[in-house]
């Protein structure tokens, strides 16, 4: 069933995004969350920026079916075999957005110091249009889009629980990030499904 019909695309042109706050039932964040940190096999991230590589703060963590690879920030990853929690959560997602997907990047934020940056994930291994589906568990964080021509900006708080979709032509118009907050002491916990194209 996709319950993405009836929500309302939060982008005023050039790219879908779609929001469903109480995606995942109050009586199980907790559950979930406890099981993603302590079972998930963290590492800090490797970045190349300005032509140096930079280990992050945020650690992160590369799931998906076997033999995958993805590259971002000029860094290759292999995918770690589906644990039984993210297994589950991929389908409950799969249901929900009637869409595929055979990976998930996730990212450990430890207190609101820890962000992203503006990027768009237009790597060639997600293909043309892909869809992302975007889950978050842990503290509530500030999410802003920004268009990448008129410099427009969507802002929201992306709750516990909550899922966020990026379709369409969302990473061809506009960035997006996370920004950095003092005010939020708590980690947070961002899956991120994704389709990677291996017959390119």
């Amino acid at each position: 069933m996709n319950l993405l019909a009836n929500s309302q695309n939060l982008l005023p042109y050039d790219g879908e995004v779609y929001y469903l706050k109480d995606f995942l039932p109050e009586d199980r964040l907790t559950g979930y969350f406890d099981h993603l940190f302590n079972k998930i096999d963290w590492k800090n991230d490797e970045v190349w920026l300005f032509g140096k590589k930079i280990t992050t703060a945020r650690k992160t963590a590369w799931y998906g079916d076997q033999g995958l690879t993805y590259t971002y920030s000029k860094v290759s990853r292999t995918a770690l075999t589906w644990t039984g929690g993210l297994s589950e959560l991929k389908n409950k997602i799969e249901e929900t957005t009637g869409q595929q997907f055979n990976a998930c990047l996730l990212n450990l934020y430890h207190n609101g110091l820890e962000g992203v940056s503006w990027h768009s994930d237009n790597e060639k291994e997600l293909g043309k249009n892909p869809v992302i589906a975007s889950l978050s568990l842990g503290a509530e964080r500030n999410f802003v889009f920004k268009h990448k021509l008129t410099k427009q900006k969507v802002a929201l708080c992306l709750a516990s629980g909550s899922l966020l979709v990026m379709k369409g032509t969302c990473q061809h118009h506009w960035v997006h990030a996370l920004p950095k907050s003092k005010k939020v002491t708590q980690p947070r916990i961002n899956l991120t499904f994704r389709k990677i194209i291996t017959n390119i």
